[in-house]
């Protein structure tokens, strides 16, 4: 149930090996979000045009980075595990320079560097464009820091190197930070407000990853359905635009038709989203373009009023029920997914009750949990109390979970005798003789491999299924093939 439980994202080693001529060795890894993976192909691409190839090895490698996740405690023990792996390999190989990049960068820097010196140097996840000036201080015998966030940087004009690629499925970052200060969350502090990039870069990247052979993209954002576009700035500065700049405005439903229509047989998805800004308009587009997947990840976090209040989330449990009355309105066959956040400060049995029958209500189809974790910085740690017993938020988790898991079977269970259209991805974990690939609904699916290939989109009839995956039969190729 990896979609279920998701304890914490493991990071994984993004190589690929090049045959070009660079003589440097880089070797990255990346924990946590999506957008993490995506700003590794960022910083890959970058120290490409400085000579470094990335490498699976780590003992050969000249620089190793770790792009972190500050968003748990145990994110950050993890990175803090690896950071003590790399020192180990470094006593072997002198030369080898060791960095941290990203969410835990900027809200460690000094004690990384200065106090307990496992790093020599330390990148904020704004500050991809200055590693080789960073690098050559280290080279010089200097401490290297930039965790300075910006008003203005998209890296739309950098072409990511695409990492432990399967070929078919790619990110395309659209929107760099966040304006939503949810009180338990670090992000507006660890990545800065919230900016969008230019459109025309949007779409020259994903028109290149469609030449290249790419066959689904996922837009990608902390908060991807308050992209706007205006021409550039700060998304809190729109009120002073000029009236030109307003009427020409982009804004994500637009952006969403504008990608939909450049590369009709791609598939188009997007996360994450936020409840409050995801509007009836994004639904329509959707249910107006075929190749638009039919799942919306909609994090909820709590079923309850008052801790939804707590929290400083922006919409209201009403709020909440009338968009999912909306989307399965207009997208009956809509997935939706979830995050949810057990053991909130003050959180009491009855709001506990009150998560509980809003996930009756919605039954969504997966979902990532987890128990409260206070996060240095962010106002919950500031202001509110961890009273919650650590017992008592084990116990409403796993209840939480439990919960849907049923959901999960009931809706997967709701598929079997359907055809729906897959894109095969890789061959299944469990068989050398099935593919594995995901419907509309972000739902994984495996069949016979037959002798159709890794990109292809295949019609499957579903005939039997698990909680978190539909297992059927090949029957043809897809309509977007």
């Amino acid at each position: 149930m990896e979609k279920v439980i998701d304890e914490e994202k493991q990071g994984t080693s993004l190589v690929k090996e090049n045959s070009l001529a660079n003589d440097k060795k880089l070797y990255i890894e990346s924990y946590g979000c999506q957008m993490n993976f995506s700003d590794s192909e960022i910083v890959a691409s970058i120290l490409h045009k400085e000579g470094y190839n990335t490498t699976q090895k780590l003992a050969e490698a000249d620089l190793v980075l770790v792009n972190t996740c500050s968003i748990r405690d145990k994110a950050e023990q993890t990175v803090r595990k690896r950071l003590e792996k790399y020192n180990a390999v470094k006593r072997n190989n002198p030369k080898m320079k060791v960095g941290v990049l990203g969410c835990m960068a900027e809200r460690l820097k000094n004690k990384f560097l200065e106090e307990e010196k496992i790093v020599d140097l330390v990148v904020g996840p704004d500050a991809y464009k200055d590693l080789p000036n960073l690098i050559s201080e280290v080279e010089d015998g200097k401490e290297a820091i930039n965790v300075i966030l910006s008003k203005e940087e998209t890296y739309g004009d950098i072409s990511p190197v695409r990492l432990m690629t399967n070929g078919v499925s790619a990110l395309v970052s659209i929107t760099r930070g966040c304006d939503n200060m949810c009180t338990f969350c670090v992000v507006p502090f660890t990545r800065g407000r919230e900016r969008s990039r230019d459109p025309q870069s949007i779409i020259a990247e994903v028109n290149d990853l469609w030449e290249k052979g790419y066959k689904e993209i996922t837009l990608l954002g902390q908060n991807v359905d308050s992209y706007l576009w205006y021409g550039g700035g700060l998304k809190k500065d729109f009120k002073n635009a000029s009236e030109i700049q307003k009427a020409t405005a982009v804004n994500f439903a637009g952006l969403l038709e504008i990608v939909a229509k450049a590369q009709p047989k791609m598939r188009v998805r997007f996360s994450t989203s936020n409840p409050q800004d995801m509007t009836l308009d994004v639904i329509e587009k959707m249910a107006e373009h075929k190749n638009i997947c039919n799942h919306i990840h909609l994090p909820v976090q709590s079923g309850s009023d008052r801790v939804l209040k707590a929290m400083n989330r922006l919409h209201t449990r009403e709020e909440y029920f009338r968009l999912i009355d909306n989307i399965r309105k207009i997208i009956p066959d809509c997935g939706i997914s979830q995050d949810m956040i057990a053991g909130f400060p003050t959180e009491t049995e009855e709001d506990h009750q009150d998560t509980l029958s809003l996930m009756e209500y919605v039954k969504y189809d997966f979902g990532f949990m987890f128990s409260y974790s206070e996060r240095p910085g962010t106002v919950a740690e500031r202001k509110m109390e961890d009273d919650v017993p650590e017992d008592v938020k084990k116990r409403r988790l796993q209840e939480i979970i439990a919960l849907q898991l049923e959901h999960s079977q009931l809706r997967t269970e709701a598929h079997i005798g359907k055809i729906e259209e897959v894109l095969i991805e890789k061959e299944s974990k469990k068989s050398d003789a099935q593919w594995s690939g995901r419907n509309a609904n972000n739902t994984t699916v495996v069949f016979p491999k037959k002798d159709y290939k890794v990109g292809d989109y295949v019609k499957v009839k579903i005939e039997s299924c698990t909680s978190a995956t539909l297992i059927g039969i090949p029957i043809s190729y897809g309509e977007l093939q």
